[in-house]
């Protein structure tokens, strides 16, 4: 790993400034202009609806516990999740890892600001086909993390770690 900052570090910092704000403008526009909570649920397209749900828990609403304790041990560790994630960020060499990263690093501030506003996730996001539902309903920052996860995976199994040049095959010189 190299000492010096990622000099991608300006682009992926501004990259997950983007997916925070957009994160929280969507979960804006559901809570107050659309009032999602009241209504509960707004078709959108027949594959597609708003519909409000509030997640105590993690991914997949596991560990879903109202508490004060869940909640806050929760923000504790999206915050140490998303710290390690900024600091990786400063360290990444590879463009796609760092745009990995920042939507990582933006879904999480996301999601940590509205467990402290509000004590839990709000996710709207219902995709459905019929009644099979391929994902528990969600939110901006979720497909951020989500997306950002799949991205680095997937970089990681297609790119691997590539050999410097020089120690692939000798010089023929």
């Amino acid at each position: 790993m190299s000492s010096t900052f990622s000099p991608y570090l300006r682009f992926g910092l501004i990259f997950a400034a983007a997916a925070f704000i957009l994160d929280q403008i969507v979960k804006w526009v559901v809570t107050v202009p659309l009032s999602l909570e009241a209504k509960g649920q707004i078709e959108l397209a027949s594959i597609f609806n708003l519909t409000w749900a509030e997640n105590c828990g993690i991914s997949l609403s596991m560990f879903a516990s109202c508490t004060d304790t869940t909640r806050w041990t929760l923000v504790a560790v999206t915050g140490i999740v998303a710290a390690a994630v900024a600091f990786w960020m400063t360290r990444e060499q590879a463009k796609g890892d760092v745009i990995a990263l920042a939507m990582i690093l933006g879904g999480a501030l996301g999601n940590i600001v509205d467990r402290v506003r509000f004590g839990y996730v709000v996710d709207f996001a219902d995709l459905h086909f019929g009644d099979f539902r391929p994902f528990m309903i969600f939110n901006v920052a979720d497909a951020c993390i989500t997306l950002g996860v799949l991205l680095l995976v997937a970089r990681a199994l297609l790119l691997g770690e590539k050999a410097p040049a020089a120690d692939a095959t000798p010089s023929a010189e």
